[in-house]
């Protein structure tokens, strides 16, 4: 935090739990991550090329993964919390990168400049992703790619049943995240032409967040 006087939501009960969070976050997701949650990180981020932006970047679990030669890599992260930790591991990771404060409603970059856009676990946090789906499109090169990795609602109707049930308790828990969005869906009415969309599950998480898709949408070269 920066010094004198503290923004608002920095002492309210809702500023104390997005601290709160950032710093659980890695803990909460510890045990997915080595179930199988990392792997995939490193299958996905592994495919970026060109300049690169990930969206959401929370506390940089995806860092490592990232090729080397890319032409640039710019972490966007909104929550100050999150951007903390995140400005911590690149430091320690020194892999070259910078760290914007923006949000993925409204990116910090010309129309067509950027070449891959990295999404994990992003497009089930933000307020309404058709926006953001509409920012990804705007600042993708003709043939430039959206790498995703989402958890999803699931197709059993039980199971969706219950992720409409826990909803509202999950989104105040996990700072926003919504847990039966049908963002398959979403990124194929935005526009993007979808590649190698897999259907897999999210191990060792609450089985409300384990349906998972990972793959990658590209925008029209014409």
């Amino acid at each position: 935090m920066s010094s004198g006087a503290m923004p608002a939501a920095a002492v309210d009960g809702s500023g104390l739990w997005a601290r709160a969070f950032a710093a659980l976050y890695d803990p909460l997701l510890w045990v997915g991550e080595r179930a199988g949650m990392g792997a995939r990180r490193r299958n996905l981020v592994g495919r970026a090329r060109g300049r690169t932006v990930e969206l959401g970047s929370g506390t940089g679990l995806n860092l490592e993964y990232y090729p080397d030669g890319l032409d640039e890599l710019i972490l966007t992260e909104p929550e100050a919390a999150m951007r903390t930790r995140l400005t911590r591991r690149l430091r320690r990771s020194l892999r070259r990168a910078r760290v914007v404060d923006a949000s993925a409603e409204q990116l910090p970059f010309a129309d067509e400049t950027v070449d891959t856009v990295v999404s994990t676990l992003v497009l089930c946090t933000v307020d309404d992703a058709d926006p953001v789906l509409r920012e990804i499109g705007r600042v993708l090169r003709p043939g430039g790619q959206l790498l995703f990795l989402e958890h999803v609602r699931s197709e059993s109707p039980r199971l969706a049943a219950w992720q409409d049930r826990l909803a509202g308790p999950w989104r105040r828990f996990a700072e926003g995240c919504h847990c039966n969005r049908a963002t398959l869906e979403l990124i194929r009415a935005c526009g993007l032409e979808l590649k190698d969309v897999q259907e897999t599950s999210w191990r060792a998480m609450p089985p409300i967040v384990r349906p998972l898709i990972t793959g990658a949408a590209t925008k029209s070269e014409i």
